[in-house]
Order: C-alpha cells, then sequence, then structure tokens
C-alpha cells in the first residue's frame, strides 16, 4: 500500500510543468487530487521526497565549465559543448529552457505540497516532524527563487529590475503571469526563508535541508545583492562552525567520503535517480555530474570529451590539495607549452572533480554549500569594507587561511594594492576552490566588473574558432527568456532581457 500511495505522490510531481505556463495547468481531468494523494503526515514526508528529487545542480556545472573558461575541447568530443564553448546564447538554446523548466517544476512540486500540508492534521506527537516537512518545502520554494533570479536577471543588486516570475502558490489554467521585480523576489525568499527557520527543529544535516542550509541561501543571497553586512554575518555563522577542512578531508569530501565543511550536499546514489550518464550533449545536466566531461569514467581511459582549460591548470599548483582533487593522474602535461609540438596529443588534462563513488564511476553527491565558500563571502565582504589588507579582520588573512589548508603548510600573507586587486585575487580563489562545481558564471556575472575580469581562455584552448574572452559586461551573463515559455505565455516577449 505504501509503495502504490508513493507512486500516486509522485504521478501528481513527475507530470508538473514543461513550461512555466504549464506549471498552472493544474486542474487537468484525470489528475489526482491532494486531498485523495495526501491524509497523513507520512504521505506528506513521502511527498518531499519527490520534490527534493526535482533539485539538480549538473546543469549548473555543465554550463558554468562550458561557457566560461573551466575546460577545453576534449580529444574524445564529438561535437558536445561547442555551441556553448564558442559563446552562443539564444533564447531557443537548451540551456535557457532547462533552467526555466526545472525551476519550476521544483516550484510547482513545491506549491503542492505545501498547498496539501494544510490540508494535513498532524497529531501532536508529529507536529515537529510536520513542521520539519513544511519548513523544508519553504526552504526549497526560496532555493529555486534564487537559483532562477541568479541566471535571469539583469542586476542583483537592482531591486527595480525584472527578475523572474514569482510562483508562491498554484496558479489557475486562466493565468499568464509575467516577470515580477527582483526586490518582490527577494522579499519572497525572505519570507520563506524566515518562516522555514522558525519550523525546522535542527540545524545541520547534510542531505536534508536544516537551519544552516537557510543560514548559507542567505549568506550567498547577500553577497549578490552586495548587502555586506549580512553576508558577513550569516557567512561568519558558518565558517565558525564548521571550519575548513584539512587536506585530507578536502580529498575525503570529493569521494563521498567526509562531510567536515559540507553545509548542504544533494545525494547521489546507486540506482537512484539520477543514476545515469544523462545529456552530455546539451548543458542540462540529469547524471552523473562526472559525466558532464567524460563518457565511461575517469582518467584518461574514461573517454573525456571534455578537459580541463589550460588557463585553470595554470593557477594549480601540485602542491595544493586542489590540484590532486581537480586533476586526475592520468593527465598529460606538456613540458613545451606554451610552445607546444602536438597542443591537441601532448597536453591532456583530466578533469577529476567527480571520480565516482559506492563503485559507480561518474557519480558523485553534488556539493552545494560549503564553509568555503562563507569563507570567500567573507574575504569578499572585508575587501567591500577595504578591510583587504592585515594579519587579521582582512582580504587577505582569509585567503591565507583558506591557502594554509589547502597546502598544508603557513603560505605567504597576500598584499593588495587596491580593493580592485582584493576582488581579483577573491575571484581567482573562487575559481580554484569552487572549480566545476556551477560558480564561475555568476561569479563573473557579479565580481568581474569589480575585479577588472572576464572569460580568459588560454590561447591555444581557443585557437579553432577564436571565442577566446568575453568581458564580463556582456550581455550573455544574463540568461534570455527561454521561447518554450514565449509559446505558452506570449505576453512574456515583451519583458524579454537585453541583448535577444
Amino acid at each position: 500500500m505504501r509503495n502504490i500511495k508513493f507512486n500516486l505522490i509522485w504521478v501528481i510531481l513527475v507530470t508538473s510543468l514543461i513550461s512555466c505556463n504549464d506549471a498552472i495547468e493544474i486542474d487537468q481531468p484525470g489528475r489526482l487530487s491532494a486531498e485523495a494523494t495526501f491524509q497523513t503526515v507520512d504521505d506528506l514526508q513521502a511527498g518531499l521526497y519527490g520534490v527534493y528529487l526535482r533539485y539538480d545542480v549538473t546543469q549548473e556545472i555543465s554550463f558554468a565549465s562550458r561557457f566560461t573558461d573551466e575546460i577545453s575541447i576534449g580529444f574524445d568530443n564529438g561535437g558536445q559543448a561547442l555551441s556553448e564553448y564558442s559563446f552562443v546564447l539564444n533564447p531557443d538554446g537548451a540551456a535557457p529552457a532547462d533552467f526555466w523548466v526545472q525551476n519550476y517544476a521544483a516550484l510547482n512540486a513545491a506549491n503542492r505540497l505545501l498547498d496539501a500540508a494544510l490540508i494535513v492534521e498532524p497529531s501532536a506527537d508529529q507536529r515537529d516532524l510536520y513542521d520539519d516537512i513544511v519548513g523544508q518545502a519553504l526552504a526549497l520554494r526560496a532555493f529555486a527563487h534564487f537559483t532562477l533570479l541568479s541566471y535571469f536577471t539583469t542586476d542583483y543588486t537592482d531591486d527595480s529590475a525584472l527578475g523572474v516570475i514569482l510562483l508562491d502558490f498554484v496558479p489557475t489554467i486562466d493565468q499568464n503571469l509575467l516577470r515580477n521585480t527582483n526586490g518582490e523576489i527577494y522579499a519572497s525568499i525572505e519570507e520563506d526563508l524566515s518562516r522555514a527557520f522558525n519550523l525546522l527543529s535542527y540545524d545541520q544535516n547534510p542531505t536534508f535541508i536544516g537551519r544552516d542550509f537557510i543560514t548559507a541561501l542567505r549568506a550567498r543571497m547577500a553577497a549578490y545583492r552586495q548587502n555586506y553586512p549580512d553576508a558577513e554575518r550569516f557567512a561568519r555563522q558558518l565558517v565558525d562552525k564548521y571550519g575548513i577542512a584539512n587536506r585530507d578531508q578536502y580529498k575525503a569530501m570529493f569521494l563521498d567520503q567526509d562531510n567536515t565543511e559540507i553545509i548542504f550536499k544533494l545525494e547521489r546514489t546507486l540506482n537512484g535517480p539520477y543514476d545515469g550518464q544523462g545529456n552530455t550533449a546539451f548543458p542540462i545536466g540529469g547524471g552523473w555530474a562526472g559525466a558532464n566531461f567524460a563518457f565511461t569514467g575517469p582518467g584518461i581511459d574514461g573517454s573525456p570529451y571534455l578537459e580541463m582549460g589550460r588557463s585553470l591548470f595554470n593557477l594549480l599548483d601540485p602542491a595544493d590539495i586542489r590540484y590532486d582533487v581537480n586533476v586526475h593522474p592520468s593527465s598529460i602535461v606538456d613540458p613545451n607549452y606554451p610552445d607546444p609540438v602536438n597542443f591537441a596529443a601532448d597536453d591532456i588534462l583530466v578533469i577529476n572533480k567527480y571520480p565516482g563513488s559506492e563503485g559507480r564511476p561518474l557519480m558523485n553527491d553534488l556539493k552545494v554549500f560549503r564553509s568555503s565558500e562563507m569563507l570567500l563571502i567573507l574575504a569578499e565582504a572585508r575587501a567591500a569594507q577595504d578591510n583587504f589588507n592585515g594579519a587579521s579582520n582582512s582580504t587577505a588573512s582569509l585567503i591565507k587561511r583558506l591557502r594554509d589548508a589547502r597546502f598544508g603548510e603557513a603560505t605567504a600573507l597576500p598584499n593588495y594594492g587596491s580593493r580592485e586587486e582584493a576582488f581579483a585575487d577573491i575571484l581567482e580563489e573562487r575559481r580554484i576552490e569552487l572549480a566545476f562545481e556551477g560558480h564561475r558564471y555568476k561569479d563573473l556575472k557579479r565580481l568581474g566588473q569589480r575585479a577588472n575580469q572576464g572569460v580568459d581562455k588560454d590561447p591555444l584552448d581557443c585557437a579553432f574558432n577564436g571565442a577566446c574572452a568575453l568581458p564580463a559586461t556582456d550581455y550573455r551573463f544574463t540568461f534570455p527568456l527561454p521561447i518554450v515559455e514565449f509559446n505558452a505565455n506570449p505576453g512574456l516577449r515583451e519583458q524579454q532581457n537585453p541583448g535577444y
């Protein structure tokens, strides 16, 4: 009976939107009602698992790597990523449609569950579980709204700029919704997070949302908005609580054997819904994270169709544990670089960030929030306050702390000649620390101008197509609204982002 009921719940969740407009077509004939599906707190718990399954960041990992300067075209490439690698981003492209559809599907699922929770009356001994379920659903709704906003708004810091469609309810079939402002989206996110924080009964659980997830999302959102007092306050709480992984812990973390600095991750397991290769031809993810870069497994024998970009590789020091985590030992490093004899054959830099776990090559948990990101947000806040030099309470001291942990020994204290230099070093450290985790595109969008940096590929990597650089001011650092949405909601055409 439990399996039958869970399958019915999953039917409701899986049949959610193909486009945002499909998300509001919820009165379809033959669809099982919430009243019939969700009758107990246990039903809500099963439904919450279904909501979690809507969340995936492999498409962010894929797109950020392909569109920026994290990867180069691999020796076993059969045409994968060539469009994104050439900075092609159009309303009819795969990435805008996928990001839009996936996150509105997640919002639809969360809203359905929250509506269902209103008709379930928990017993006294299940009140805490009920509150936790509702709190997690609210936080997941906030997370999906923020993810959408981070790609589709032109300016994180302008509350009056157009954001995305606010979907904090289950609409009726006759509604065609238009974009809300950033300020309206941020207000809704904060309301959801505040409610969730008060409902949740625990702080920390790496694979389920607790209060620390909310604090981390608040810190990231505040940094994006350049609200640095809040960013510093939230980030400091988590850095103090989780610390920074040492070298052994850091390496084990990316083998899914250690959670020291993981605030939240999306768990990927054998025979789970994401246990598969996914779509390698387009940046839409959906399977093993490592399949974003290789066909069959880690290492040079695993048919890597995308390799590490030379400009990123040049930043890595072999004495830094991040070299071992990111560069597979089977890589071939050309001793003649930058004057190679045969660059394509003699410089094969195999990505090792997702080697696999549980005996499954290329399948690893997806790290969403880590305390090292929080430390770098702290460093950013100090730079914005012009506290970028000094042995304590500064950008320099925080960058040194991270590098000390990654090298396993004391490193030099940086010294910056200006705020721009400090932001440039933060951006570079984020490029190394968060490589292949889906941050690079958004980091360039929000920090690139302050650091005077943009996409900067190695000339040898981009010699075949000439797409070597893209300034952070380029309109393509904001996604276009996808054509798939216009087909169902034509009023949005008037709200298309500039440049498209």
